[in-house]
């Protein structure tokens, strides 16, 4: 189905948005707020993680080689329940720079150095190259929320128009695509609402996309990417961190879904039915067992 907005509803939404003067509204990083979900979590993953550090500093699925994009994922859910990582791992992340082929795989990359307390001068150099006069910041949807979100972790105030795009692709539903026209799913309207809330906005699309989220979960308490799909932990996790964005209550059962999913190892497992990378699945899971929202 083909996600639009006429221009009605876009008259709608921009009547009922509000946006900071700055675009400065995301949390500072206070990690000192992680020491208590630490405590909640520590045995739901993080030593999984921590376990799964390489020599090199990279992180690894189990069997696998250690690459860039995972140990970003790795060190966002570490340092999301406060958990330490050794220097290794950003020397790995600025050692694999120039290796990373996508807009997006730039901005990850440069929220866990973020994370790591090293600014990513040359990653958030690209990131700001990469935007048009449009707002987009990359070739898609994502790449645009993912920007907002890699800029806003650094301490850099969100691009109002780039704000304004993201808004501008919200579908009928309330949901986001990943790409513009595209099929709404959970993961990516769950980053969206994280991605606006840290610019300052509020109103009418936070409350449409939290709507659209509730219709994908399930009696299990999971959540699902798209309808008819089944639950699964990363959508889970992604929707808890909108909702914790948003300043709403945490939908009910949707935590006991994920604990539920802890394996013997710690490490989370992406469904019922299926086990598969660990590393991926309980590294996205854990900042929202600890209820933390993107920017950390």
């Amino acid at each position: 189905m083909r996600a639009t907005l006429v221009a009605a509803a876009l008259l709608a939404v921009a009547s009922s948005v509000t946006v900071s003067d700055t675009g400065e509204a995301a949390p500072e990083q206070a990690f000192s707020r992680a020491r208590d979900a630490f405590v909640a979590v520590s045995g739901t993953g993080v030593e999984y993680l921590q376990a799964r550090q390489t020599p090199s500093g990279g992180f690894a699925e189990p069997g696998g080689k250690a690459s860039p994009q995972l140990t970003a994922w790795a060190a966002l859910g570490l340092r999301a329940v406060g958990a330490r990582l050794s220097p290794a791992a950003v020397d790995y992340l600025v050692a694999h720079e120039d290796e990373l082929p996508s807009a997006t795989d730039v901005e990850l990359v440069a929220m866990a150095e973020s994370v790591l307390g090293r600014r990513p001068e040359r990653l958030l150099a690209r990131i700001r190259g990469a935007q048009r006069k449009t707002g987009r910041i990359g070739p898609t949807v994502n790449s645009t929320i993912w920007g907002v979100l890699a800029l806003r972790q650094a301490g850099e105030p969100a691009p109002r128009a780039s704000l304004r795009f993201i808004i501008r692709r919200q579908a009928r539903s309330g949901g986001w695509s990943w790409f513009a026209g595209g099929a709404p799913d959970s993961n990516d309207t769950a980053a969206a609402v994280e991605a606006l809330r840290a610019g300052g906005v509020r109103g009418a699309p936070i409350r449409r996309a939290l709507r659209y989220l509730r219709r994908l979960q399930n009696r299990d308490g999971g959540f699902e990417l798209i309808p008819g799909r089944g639950s699964d932990s990363p959508s889970t996790a992604w929707a808890i961190q909108a909702f914790v964005a948003a300043g709403a209550s945490v939908p009910n059962g949707s935590l006991r879904y994920l604990q539920r999913l802890r394996r013997p190892d710690g490490s989370i497992r992406y469904s019922a039915r299926y086990r598969a990378t660990p590393v991926w699945v309980t590294s996205q899971a854990l900042p929202a067992l600890a209820r933390r929202a993107y920017p950390l």
